[in-house]
């Protein structure tokens, strides 16, 4: 009955919406892209050949980065399956046929009625694996009708999003108490879940996996950035959001005036706002240069290197003196922290991070994080850059935190091989 309903209103807002939507399509490429699969339309997978199928969900950039490890040593652990991909947005798509091979990912169908019903009875997955927090019901009572095993990893109900679960809860109970496992982030997040769900036992937690995160190569830019160091330092400025731009660069002078030799590394979010940047870039005085037509000219003193590409970050957090975590100046509740951890670099995040509350309060309670505002984000910027031994101790804490939380890749593979049917496991003929 809440399924019924559930489709009638989505119905009514796909049926109101549908001018915008039509108009965008028709306006805007990246409207347009996927939309096929989303509503429905499958496809032949030519490297299946047969073999069983696991359907991994990763919605956008972070998740693909979280599943990466993930898949390949499922892919080890199970070479006689098949492990196909679905994202939600086009950066993640890209990202993951970069990671895995165009030939296995695709786009996760809309949570319509015919279009869960179509993909599901085209793969005939033996698993689904959703991360975080994709509760889709019309995808989730398609696998619950064909008794195919549903797994949550790296599961999480944010603080934004708790509020609405909570008052939600009797009409998502009858979806989540029938998916067989949640691998939580966290205690927190472990004990939300099993308040929502109403089924502890159903709930583990497993950490996060962007503690495994690992940068899998070099990315050309790192190369080409090494060669124009020569006694210079980098600040990385990662994940940001409109406003925070501004900011950096209202704070870029003041940061120069104390060592007139930094580099400023700006990576945006979100690639539709790669441009925008790029103009505001464009009525500074600051020399600057977009990585997309950088091929490794010397930059000058002082200028800004505008990442507008997908993937290279992670890599070329590894030359900061100082990485900004982005999302945290503005209250919008934060990005990964972890990406610079890895690599042993001091992190400075602003006072909002609620996406990431459990990460950054470990990182805060170790100092291996400094926390600033807007107007403190120079002083705090330039107090590290000036500081070596302060610098040292924040980056060795912060990779001693990152080190020391390693695992959840392992434990989330143990539970998911669990959900598998014997032969499955051991590669017999089904």
């Amino acid at each position: 009955m809440i399924l019924f309903f559930y489709n009638l209103v989505l119905l009514g807002a796909l049926v109101a919406s549908a001018p915008w939507w039509l108009w965008k399509m028709a306006t805007t490429h990246k409207y347009r892209r996927g939309m096929a699969e989303r509503l429905g339309r499958t496809r032949v997978f030519a490297g299946q050949n047969g073999r069983p199928l696991l359907w991994v969900h990763a919605v956008s950039v972070g998740e693909v980065l979280a599943v990466a490890r993930l898949v390949r040593e499922l892919e080890e652990r199970l070479p006689h399956c098949f492990i196909a991909i679905s994202t939600t947005t086009r950066t993640g798509q890209e990202l993951a046929q970069k990671r895995f091979g165009a030939e296995r990912v695709f786009y996760c169908p809309l949570d319509l009625p015919w279009a869960t019903r179509s993909w599901i009875h085209a793969l005939q997955p033996s698993l689904l694996i959703l991360t975080e927090t994709e509760f889709w019901p019309n995808l989730l009572a398609g696998c619950f009708r064909r008794r195919i095993p549903v797994a949550v990893v790296n599961a999480r109900i944010s603080d934004r999003s708790w509020p609405r679960y909570r008052r939600l809860r009797a009409l998502w109970r009858p979806f989540l108490s029938r998916v067989d496992r949640f691998l939580a982030q966290s205690p927190l997040d472990a004990e939300r879940l099993q308040l929502l769900c109403g089924e502890p036992d159903r709930v583990r937690l497993s950490g996060n996996l962007k503690f495994d995160i690992r940068a899998a190569e070099e990315a050309g830019v790192t190369r080409l950035l090494r060669a124009q160091l020569q006694g210079r330092r980098i600040v990385v400025a990662g994940s940001t959001l409109e406003g925070e731009e501004s900011a950096l660069l209202a704070a870029w002078p003041t940061l120069l005036a104390a060592d007139p030799n930094l580099l400023l590394v700006l990576a945006p979010r979100h690639p539709e706002r790669f441009s925008l940047v790029a103009a505001l870039l464009g009525q500074s005085s600051i020399p600057w240069a977009r990585r997309s037509a950088w091929t490794g000219a010397p930059l000058a003193s002082g200028s800004i290197l505008l990442l507008d590409t997908i993937g290279e970050l992670a890599s070329v957090y590894s030359l900061a003196s100082v990485a900004f975590v982005g999302g945290s100046l503005i209250p919008s509740g934060g990005h990964n922290p972890l990406e610079p951890a890895q690599f042993a670099v001091p992190i400075v995040a602003g006072p909002s991070y609620e996406n990431f509350r459990a990460i950054t309060e470990d990182l805060l309670a170790h100092q291996g994080l400094r926390i600033a505002t807007t107007e403190t984000l120079a002083a705090t910027l330039i107090e590290v850059l000036q500081t070596p031994a302060l610098a040292q101790e924040l980056g060795s804490r912060a990779k001693e935190i990152f080190d020391r939380q390693a695992g959840a890749t392992a434990r989330s593979i143990e539970a998911i091989l669990e959900l598998l049917p014997a032969q499955i496991r051991e590669g017999r003929p089904r």
